[in-house]
């Protein structure tokens, strides 16, 4: 019997959004070098502030991963259960 409203077959993503960022991260160190490089300094730092950005994402994604199961559940995870209300509700 499942308590949750989530699907049965949900799992959260982070793996593929950690290699994401790591690609994006890559792409957008080259694009900084390549442009600043080129002498095309506006377009280097869109790259920089890019890269900075991928880079705490991917920081941010490694630590969700390492905290374990909590926020990377796997099949043996059950759902949460619900929070109950014990309450009195006045009429």
């Amino acid at each position: 019997m499942r308590t949750g409203s989530e699907p049965v077959t949900a799992r959260s993503p982070l793996r593929l959004r950690c290699a994401l960022a790591g690609w994006g991260l890559v792409w957008a160190v080259a694009g900084a070098v390549l442009f600043a490089r080129a002498g095309h300094s506006g377009w280097a730092v869109a790259c920089a502030v890019l890269a900075a950005v991928a880079a705490v994402d991917l920081v941010l994604v490694v630590r969700h991963i390492r905290q374990g199961p909590h926020f990377q559940p796997g099949r043996d995870v059950p759902p949460y259960e619900p929070v109950r209300d014990t309450r009195k509700r006045k009429p």
